[in-house]
């Protein structure tokens, strides 16, 4: 045996076209697990990703192989599809030299399988093509490989055809990885470095950083320093996950492994950051990640769990602090709300990236949540008081300068990509235009599949536009977006008052053509949501002082005259006058509970 050759590669795909089997078919392919120990989604480690059928997190794995007689070390990353965790994608891609292409067989090019082939394109990696699922009726390996080379250049003959399922085709793959894909490059310099590309906390060893290994070497024993942040601790273990965790003495050039180093304060450590050795330090960080654009906001605010304990405001702080090191994606700060209490405004990529943090922060925080319906940020050009004008950025309607002082509101565009069959590109594009969507371009991709290009609001896209696609393709559309910048427009805050005072978590802004009917819309939906009461509760939308909807939930009413029979009329008159005037005591002095689904009633488009 000659020295150990290294492959490093992610596996990457549009959601549910089988990278998390296709991972666990190289695990049993390269005898990292046995037969015994294999199970579906080896390396999803979260129940709520078993539950879903979706890959949430990054997992890197190294594997041992022989090609030819010689040894390879296989380091490889399964990753989520999903447009969401897009940042988990190009964050694995940073730290590999290769990718595998994973494109389903009978589904063919999906829209997110275009976005991510372009990630590791831009990273200048090498892409083998690898067609999943071949042992489908439905399978057309030879047309979906035209369709890889039609819609992102890679030649057909490149493909190779694998079924993750049976195991058919993965000692191919094995081989092209092998051969196929480079090696990692040599290092520059002879000073340690090594790239911080994931981390969790354990409650009993502190943080574990995820590293790869660029130049020199990390030996168990060592004094580290974090070029980023500045601090310094010292090496406890170091590792690999093969896939369970495999304690090794050092990590050399191009290797992949964890590290612990008894650090116990989040703060300490940061994706992206470069790691070097304290006695010797390197002289230049390696590059580290750009900042995720939050586009989504929503606030997280604790609520009174089902044993009627409510959490304590720094029990959340702490939940976030742990989340947010495991992952980067998402931010958070501190607000509070009148009606709320103390909480967070978190920003998220995306809805379903939302959805994902409050069920991980219900589960592994062990928190009762209470969240109000997502907003998109905008940039508000407005005059100050010395009559210059200033742009800022606005998360939330109830953050909007006085409306006297904005000059103008421009919102998120997003370029979005949809993948449709032919005989639904009518019902597409009506939806899109019908979401102030902007037709711009039409990309052959098949005789079956067109692949149409729109510029929509991004505030447009998050109330369901991916549902009613869904249901408008019979479940064959597929979408991706990207922000591809702000738009002035005429958008106005529309407040929503109850009881005729503000509540600002359900406040939002529109489009002035459509605030009426949104309003309307919304107050509608919160007429049933929200529990009756001794009193009656008038719902209205305004914009600034002018009342452009009313609805109005009816007071319970106890019939006082039951007991009155026979006798003049007027005691029953002074009965019904005396509860008139409890009920006008009971509307000034009463609170009105608001549950949670009428803060995401504002998301229901009601079509």
């Amino acid at each position: 045996m000659t020295d150990v050759q290294i492959r490093n590669f992610s596996i990457i795909a549009h959601i549910d076209h089988g990278k998390s089997t296709l991972a666990d078919r190289l695990l049993q392919a390269t005898h990292a697990v046995s037969d015994r120990e294999a199970k579906a989604q080896l390396l999803d480690s979260m129940d709520l990703e078993r539950e879903r059928g979706i890959t949430i997190k990054a997992s890197s794995v190294t594997v041992p192989h022989v090609h030819k007689g010689q040894q390879y070390m296989l380091n490889f990353i399964d990753t989520p599809g999903h447009v969401d965790f897009s940042y988990e994608v190009s964050r694995a891609l940073k730290a590999c030299e290769g990718a595998i292409l994973v494109v389903d067989a009978s589904q063919g090019v999906e829209a997110q399988t275009v976005v991510n082939a372009y990630l590791a394109i831009e990273q200048d990696l090498e892409i083998i093509p690898v067609l999943n699922k071949i042992d489908l009726p439905a399978a057309r390996p030879d047309e979906i490989a035209m369709e890889v080379e039609q819609a992102l250049g890679l030649p057909a003959e490149d493909c190779i055809s694998v079924s993750a399922k049976t195991g058919q085709g993965i000692p191919e793959l094995l081989d092209a990885i092998c051969e196929r894909l480079p090696s990692p490059r040599k290092p520059v310099t002879d000073k340690t470095r090594a790239l911080i590309f994931d981390a969790i906390y354990d409650d009993y060893r502190g943080v574990i950083i995820y590293i790869r290994v660029f130049d020199g070497v990390l030996r168990v024993g060592e004094k580290i320093h974090m070029m980023g942040l500045g601090r310094t601790f010292q090496i406890t273990e170091l590792g690999k996950y093969m896939p369970k965790p495999v304690k090794v003495k050092e990590l050399g050039p191009g290797e992949t492994g964890y590290l612990v180093a008894a650090i116990k304060t989040l703060g300490d450590v940061r994706v992206g950051d470069t790691i070097t050795r304290d006695l010797d330090p390197a002289d230049e960080a390696l590059e580290g990640y750009a900042p995720p654009n939050q586009m989504v906001f929503c606030d997280f605010y604790p609520a009174t769990s089902d044993d009627g304990k409510t959490p304590d405001f720094e029990e959340m702080r702490d939940a976030m602090d742990r989340l947010a090191l495991n992952d980067a994606s998402y931010t958070y700060q501190a607000v509070h709300s009148e009606a709320l209490g103390f909480g967070f405004r978190c920003g998220f990529l995306g809805l379903l990236h939302m959805d994902i943090i409050q069920e991980r922060l219900e589960r592994e925080g062990k928190l009762s949540v209470v969240q109000t319906a997502p907003t998109v940020s905008y940039k508000v050009l407005r005059r100050t008081k010395g009559g210059e004008t200033e742009l800022i950025e606005v998360h939330n309607p109830g953050d909007l300068p006085d409306p006297s002082t904005i000059l103008e509101i421009r919102e998120p565009i997003c370029r979005v990509e949809v993948m449709t069959p032919v005989d639904k590109i009518g019902e597409v594009m009506k939806l899109s235009l019908e979401r102030r969507g902007t037709y711009k371009s039409q990309t052959h991709i098949s005789e079956t599949r067109q692949l149409l290009t729109f510029e929509i609001p991004l505030a447009e896209l998050i109330y369901d536009f991916y549902d009613k696609l869904k249901g408008l393709t019979s479940g064959y559309g597929t979408m991706d977006y990207e922000i591809s910048g702000y738009h002035a427009d005429n958008l106005v805050k529309v407040d929503i008052l109850i009881t005729g005072e503000p509540v600002e978590a359900l406040a939002l802004i529109a489009h002035k053509d459509r605030a009426a009917a949104r309003g309307k819309l919304l107050l509608g939906r919160l007429r049933k949501v929200i529990d009756r009461h001794n009193f009656e509760i008038p719902l209205q939308a305004a914009i600034g002082g002018k009342i452009i909807a009313r609805e109005t939930i009816k007071a319970f009413r106890k019939d006082v005259t039951a007991k009155c029979y026979g006798g003049d009329v007027s005691r029953k008159r002074k009965l019904l006058d005396k509860q008139k005037k409890g009920k006008e005591k009971m509307k000034s002095i009463g609170s009105v509970n608001i549950p949670q689904k009428a803060f995401m009633a504002v998301l229901d488009s009601g079509e």
